[in-house]
């Protein structure tokens, strides 16, 4: 049997921890793995995770600085063949001394790169690197990004795995919004659901919104931000008059079914995207949606295709798109079963799921990469 522990340290609940709770909520069922959840006090985080009834530590998880953490969580690692997942360089840092302080050379530590990042070259995170046995990255572009000319060096660690999306009902009721929001028949329900930030390209489409027939649609939002961000957006609703076509939500559970119920969706960030799980979610429940073309979703959404894509902060492109979709549901209706049958085939989770158990059984079949000491700058 394999020790598996997920560590996490987000105040809230974004793709990361949904990416951990699909993948243990799998393992907790797996005869070979026994798994946990390591993370901090946080009750938003805390209430998803134990509904999964598995063990969960809580630790402070405060990072490098942090003494506490890999000394307590080292008791849980003398024993056995041990996986470390993390989900973060910062909490990277704790896995990497806990192991060191276990002695135990049956453990691994496995990153799952969620974002796309460029490598830090500062001392401290050159040691911490060298002693990560894999990176896990969700698309070749992740991958690109982060190790860059360095491929070579890392070419056994740094793999790319897409991650994929799965249907978790966790129990919660989930209203009619057309019902709810009082939309008329021939109104559209077009759905955002993320993180409330601007990197997600909000503001350029709540501006796009303000080149489309009002009569026509109801978007709906689904997530949490920085109240501050929140309160902008809020600001800009008002102002520009779409009191009556934009509802904010919150966090929301069950996001599936909230999908299924939308015409379309829109993720128009302008962060590149490692991958792009809301993207996956809409592709699962069947429904057409618009997408910046920045990030990886070039790798898997096909313009036209299986949805459409369009330059990131580009009000007027965002706008057109919009237009589309709410204007010809026949196009709407082929791109939402393009990209059902698209998921189906090359992203359903099973397959995720396999190759990262397989991966798991094969980092503990070969050596350790060399244990650097990351406790200090010396």
């Amino acid at each position: 049997m394999i020790n598996v522990f997920h560590i996490v340290s987000n105040k809230h609940w974004t793709g990361a921890e949904q990416y951990t709770y699909d993948l243990v909520e799998r393992l907790r069922n797996d005869p070979d793995f026994y798994v946990e959840v390591v993370c901090r006090k946080h009750p938003n985080v805390l209430k998803q995770y134990r509904r999964l009834e598995i063990p969960i530590s809580i630790l402070p998880l405060k990072g490098v600085t942090d003494i506490d953490s890999p000394v307590r969580f080292a008791r849980l690692l003398r024993k056995g063949r041990n996986i470390i997942h993390v989900h973060s360089f910062r909490d990277a840092f704790m896995a990497v001394m806990a192991r060191r302080i276990s002695e135990n050379r049956d453990t691994r530590v496995v990153v799952s790169v969620h974002g796309v990042y460029k490598p830090k070259k500062n001392y401290m995170y050159t040691k911490l690197y060298k002693s990560i046995d894999c990176f896990v990255f969700s698309s070749e572009m992740a991958r690109e990004a982060f190790l860059g000319k360095a491929k070579k060096t890392y070419a056994d660690r740094g793999v790319v795995l897409r991650d994929s999306v799965c249907d978790s009902q966790i129990g919660t009721v989930v209203p009619d919004l057309r019902r709810d929001l009082g939309l008329d028949s021939h109104q559209a329900l077009i759905m955002y659901h993320g993180k409330l930030a601007a990197e997600k390209g909000l503001d350029t489409l709540l501006s796009a919104l303000t080149h489309v027939d009002k009569a026509k649609y109801h978007l709906a939002i689904i997530g949490e931000g920085q109240p501050k961000y929140k309160a902008k957006i809020k600001g800009f609703i008002v102002a520009n008059g779409l009191v009556h076509n934009v509802s904010l939500l919150g966090f929301r559970d069950n996001i599936l079914e909230y999908l299924r119920q939308a015409d379309f969706g829109i993720l128009p960030s302008i962060q590149p995207e490692a991958l792009g799980i809301s993207n996956l979610e809409y592709m699962m429940a069947g429904k057409a949606h618009i997408c910046s073309n920045n990030g990886a979703q070039p790798e898997y959404v096909h313009d036209g295709v299986n949805g459409v894509l369009v330059p990131p902060g580009d009000e007027q492109a965002l706008a057109d798109a919009i237009n589309l979709l709410l204007n010809d549901n026949a196009t709407r209706s082929r791109l939402g079963s393009q990209a059902k049958r698209d998921f189906e085939q090359n992203l359903d989770y099973p397959v995720f799921y396999q190759k990262m158990t397989d991966l798991y059984c094969s980092l503990l079949d070969t050596a350790p990469v060399v244990d650097i000491d990351v406790s200090t700058a010396d």
